[in-house]
């Protein structure tokens, strides 16, 4: 989805309207250094993250919903949710050059209330920002 374009702008280079300094991982490669990575545990979903240490200062974040979490239904509607936390949260509290996994739990990232998982995800980051650097 992208925004309509200004009259000023050139066709074709309008910037995706979700997730403006956010990008979205897709490599099952960068999952799996994820969950290598610092993990922090919530009622509502689990976060990896990990700093790439790479000098990129882009901010990455996946999603995950496995089948534990339910039918299909289920699942898209728990990554929705959590699609939804991260455009809103992680703008103001990701660090650059860092990779976010957001996995969904059974029965409560679909149900909880969004105002609940927003603070939950604020400490969360807290947390896992706080934690000393290591690598395995």
């Amino acid at each position: 989805m992208t925004p309509p374009e200004a009259p000023d702008q050139k066709p074709g280079k309008a910037p995706p309207a979700v997730f403006a300094c956010v990008e979205r991982m897709k490599k099952r490669a960068d999952f799996l250094a994820c969950a290598r990575a610092s993990k922090a545990v919530t009622p509502g979903f689990v976060l990896q993250g990990r700093d790439r240490g790479d000098g990129d200062g882009r901010v990455r974040v996946g999603f995950t919903a496995s089948k534990k979490v339910g039918n299909a239904v289920a699942r898209n509607r728990a990554k929705r949710r959590l699609r939804a936390l991260a455009a809103q949260v992680l703008p103001a509290h990701a660090r650059p050059g860092w990779d976010y996994v957001l996995i969904a739990r059974r029965d409560v990232t679909a149900t909880r209330d969004f105002a609940t998982l927003t603070r939950d995800l604020e400490r969360v980051l807290d947390r896992l920002h706080a934690r000393p650097r290591h690598t395995r």
